[in-house]
């Protein structure tokens, strides 16, 4: 049957109406996503919750056992741009991304480097930082030693547990012993003791401790082990999170804010005197 024209126009009339509630539908779907983003969850409760781990020197505990740091600049004026206060949560590393997955926190602000098998948990932000993994040996255990003698059953690393590093030394020298600690503290210190080989973590902690203590320890080669960018984590399925903070990363690289900073903590040794010995 031929369509007559009272029934042509019934459909347009039709598809005209649907065409009309387009707009009120994308509005409707925009408001539904922000009203869920952790951005307003943090603008509605004045603070914003920071998951860290205590890594020299982007986060530590001073004299005082106040927590500064690399980071700690950062959230604190991410928080004051945002107009709400800031509580940092220390979590140990290894557990550190299931607690801000399970809500403990609103975000991961802890030199957390992007890489494939945590992005398939979390969503990362762009770089706000860059830094590459180096190895920090003790110099009379290795003594002679080329990059290759380290891969030996022979040869001990120390590492943080759950860090890039323990992937890289799995990869780079599958056959050394490794050895886990939940700080980094106690990964020098266990190198430094003569306990193990090398440690392997991001700078500038190991040319840190080999200026600190040149009679015992070094950095023996001029070489960073995957040196990818640092960017704060948050949980998938918030765009208008991932949004802000691209936009306030880029805005604070720009102005110079971020590399300032960086440089403060990871150039200079302005601060040694603010943490214990």
């Amino acid at each position: 049957m031929r369509p007559t024209r009272r029934t042509i126009g019934l459909l347009l009339a039709a598809a005209l109406a649907v065409v009309g509630t387009g707009p009120a539908l994308a509005q409707s779907a925009t408001q539904a996503l922000s009203s869920e983003s952790v951005i307003e969850s943090i603008k509605s409760e004045g603070v914003i919750k920071v998951g860290v781990s205590l890594f020299k020197p982007w986060t530590m505990r001073d004299v005082n056992g106040d927590l500064i740091g690399f980071e700690i600049d950062v959230a604190a004026k991410l928080a004051d741009d945002m107009g709400v206060d800031v509580e940092w949560i220390p979590t140990a590393w290894d557990g550190i991304i299931p607690a801000l997955v399970s809500g403990q926190f609103d975000v991961i602000i802890s030199g957390m480097s992007i890489n494939p098998a945590r992005n398939l948990t979390v969503n990362f932000t762009d770089p706000y930082a860059f830094s590459g993994q180096t190895i920090l040996a003790n110099t009379k255990m290795t003594e002679g030693f080329s990059l290759e003698d380290y891969n030996s059953p022979d040869v001990t690393f120390a590492v943080r547990r759950g860090a890039v590093a323990v992937e890289i030394i799995a990869a780079t020298f599958p056959e050394a012993k490794v050895v886990q600690f939940d700080d980094e503290g106690a990964v020098i210190q266990e190198v430094l003791n003569g306990k193990a080989h090398a440690m392997m973590g991001s700078e500038p902690a190991p040319s840190t401790e080999a200026r600190r203590y040149p009679d015992v320890v070094n950095v023996p080669f001029d070489y960073a082990f995957q040196a990818t960018g640092e960017a704060f984590a948050i949980r998938k399925g918030d765009p208008d999170a991932l949004n802000f903070f691209n936009n306030w990363i880029g805005v604070n690289t720009r102005n110079g804010w971020l590399k300032q900073r960086h440089n403060y903590w990871f150039r200079s040794d302005e601060w040694a005197d603010q943490i214990p010995e």
